[in-house]
């Protein structure tokens, strides 16, 4: 009976603290999180995103659920029902549609959102990140510099936006500090996922001298490789695909600002927050890609200009200008 007794006693007060303390019943349950992408998976961008997150759930931490492809229409619709659902974390880009997504966060005050935006956080719930990768742009500029021959170098961007802007600009700074000579062409498709477009872009800048391109868009690397000419990639390494065409590029890690969304929810402690500068080097949240296939191709003063200057930015000693202007063609 004794046992019987103190069996009951304990399911009594379990029940009890599971009343009194929610979290309690669900400390170990894994933290529900959707996302809401205006592109497919696999552009640059968003796969950023949705590999850090891909990453949480192989590691048992949540349960992921994802849309892609979603259109501006039809944005507010597709968060509000992954809100209504009870996910706890509501990630996506916003840039298109600020209002529509400030306005689910308004409704939903206890679902936390971490969103892409140029916009300012908006308590209790929004935070927004941007890609605030200017430090390996620059990088990757400074190398571009050492490599034409022409002294021509192409950029094709999406949209004239301060998330393209900026790396443009810190990509062009970073080419003259090692070729004041270097002049350029820029242009922008106004998409974010149009390769064939990005790839006629590219080829009519090459077909007036350019001999680099910044790949800040899918598309260009092919027109480059195509040409014989070398690309300078954006956001992800592209290498692989092309070996003799791409020189190097500038990374872009979301895990770090995910991981602190994600404990942050865990704790009950997630508020809005800028989350911009996780995204830079010193968070380990961007990074020059390895020099790789072209690793004894890159004159070896160039390389060793890029690598003393990556070191000042890592010690602090020098800062890449945040420039969100829109970049122009060289006169």
């Amino acid at each position: 009976m004794t046992s019987l007794l103190k069996r009951r006693q304990l399911v009594t007060l379990a029940a009890a603290l599971a009343v009194a303390l929610p979290g309690f019943a669900l400390a170990q349950a894994k933290t529900k999180v959707a996302a809401v992408y205006t592109v497919p998976f696999e552009q640059q961008w968003v796969s950023r995103i949705h590999k850090a997150l891909k990453a949480a759930e192989a590691r048992g931490e949540i349960e992921y659920k994802a849309t892609e492809n979603v259109s501006n229409a039809d944005y507010e619709r597709v968060m509000r029902e992954y809100a209504t659902a009870g996910n706890q974390l509501i990630v996506g880009e916003a840039f298109a549609v600020e209002a529509a997504a400030r306005k689910v966060a308004k409704d939903f005050p206890k679902t936390s959102f971490l969103m892409g935006s140029s916009g300012k956080v908006q308590a209790p719930n929004f935070s927004v990140f941007d890609n605030y990768i200017q430090e390996p742009a620059y990088l990757s500029g400074m190398i571009a510099g050492g490599m034409t021959k022409s002294n021509k170098i192409g950029l094709v961007g999406g949209f004239p936006i301060p998330e393209v802007n900026r790396l443009m600009n810190a990509f062009m700074a970073g080419a003259k500090e090692t070729n004041p000579k270097v002049e350029f062409s820029v242009s922008f498709i106004n998409s974010w996922f149009d390769p064939p477009k990005a790839k006629e872009a590219a080829f009519a800048m090459i077909d007036k001298g350019a001999d680099v391109m910044y790949a800040e868009r899918f598309g260009v690397s092919d027109a480059a490789k195509e040409k014989g000419k070398l690309a300078i990639g954006n956001v992800i390494n592209t290498q692989d695909k092309y070996p003799d065409t791409v020189v190097s590029s500038a990374l872009w890690h979301m895990e770090p600002s995910i991981d602190r969304a994600l404990k942050l929810v865990k704790e009950g402690k997630f508020t809005a927050e800028d989350y911009g500068q996780y995204s830079m080097m010193k968070y380990k949240g961007s990074e020059l890609a390895p020099l790789g296939t072209f690793e004894k191709k890159i004159p070896a003063d160039i390389v060793a200009k890029m690598k003393a200057k990556e070191k000042a930015i890592l010690d602090g000693k020098f800062t890449v200008k945040v420039d969100d202007g829109q970049p122009k063609s060289s006169k």
